[in-house]
């Protein structure tokens, strides 16, 4: 495996590579989640690529940009046991250079949801996500389903800009007990850590309740909100029954629907959803 903070050298490193390649762009502080990425890749693709980024424009002001978990050596001993070609390790200021001024605002799908409580998130991960698109210029890009608005946003970015590349979206992977695996798990306390099941809880139950023939989506949304309500240490941010594509709010589901949520849990704010 070779791993280069220069965008020179990776591209030298990608000109080398014959026959298709995958990337997986991340975070770093890789957990299960990012492995099942990772995996899915190597058994679609003759080459994996990965970056470790930590990107500092997806970050609104007052997050946690500064603490969040970084694990370079033990990420990339991860990586290379899987079987990874190549890893990317930019540094901010080769990423983001003085005078930096372009930006990619995907713009419907980015202000509902996690638009609306994180102004600006999803700006930064559409430009970091196309400059890694263009560093490497993959096949495939693998990403996961518990950062649906993401996806969707990433989706709609390839599409209107004709990236060559199709966008992956892989399934949630979960504890034994249910919660979506995270980088910011690690934040919660014990006492937090079991609290916070109740997401999972939550979207099991308005499932349950589609499952059972309910369509009105206010009382998808209600069902949630009532799981939430039995935890005291949960803090609903938002919880939502909306349209798959267009992640517009739901009345009465005739095709499908996301259902997703955001709660703090202590303070530590995660994310899951169900797609259905």
């Amino acid at each position: 495996m070779r791993t280069t903070e220069s965008l020179s050298e990776l591209r030298t490193i990608r000109a080398s590579m014959q026959g298709i390649l995958g990337l997986i762009p991340t975070m770093g502080a890789l957990h299960a989640g990012h492995l099942s990425l990772v995996r899915r890749a190597c058994s679609e693709c003759r080459h994996v690529g990965a970056s470790i980024f930590v990107n500092p424009t997806q970050f609104s002001k007052g997050e946690d940009f500064g603490k969040y978990p970084r694990a370079v050596q033990k990420d990339l001993e991860l990586l290379e046991s899987l079987g990874v070609d190549v890893v990317y390790i930019p540094a901010a200021d080769s990423m983001y250079p003085p005078g930096y001024q372009t930006w990619i605002d995907v713009e419907a799908l980015s202000t509902p949801l996690e638009g609306k409580f994180r102004p600006g998130h999803f700006r930064g991960v559409a430009t970091v996500v196309a400059k890694l698109l263009n560093s490497f210029t993959p096949d495939k890009a693998y990403f996961g389903q518990k950062d649906a608005q993401q996806a969707a946003v990433l989706k709609r970015m390839v599409r209107d800009l004709n990236f060559p590349v199709d966008i992956i979206i892989c399934p949630t992977v979960r504890e034994p007990d249910g919660l979506a695996m995270s980088s910011r798990n690690v934040y919660l306390n014990p006492a937090e850590r079991q609290a916070a099941t109740v997401l999972y809880g939550a979207l099991s139950a308005a499932k349950s309740r589609y499952d059972s023939g309910e369509r009105d989506a206010d009382v998808l949304r209600d069902t949630m909100q009532s799981v939430l309500d039995a935890e005291p240490m949960a803090r609903a941010q938002y919880i939502s029954a909306a349209d798959p594509e267009t992640l517009g709010e739901l009345k009465t589901i005739n095709q499908g629907v996301l259902l997703s949520l955001a709660v703090c849990i202590g303070e530590t704010r995660l994310i899951d959803n169900f797609l259905i």
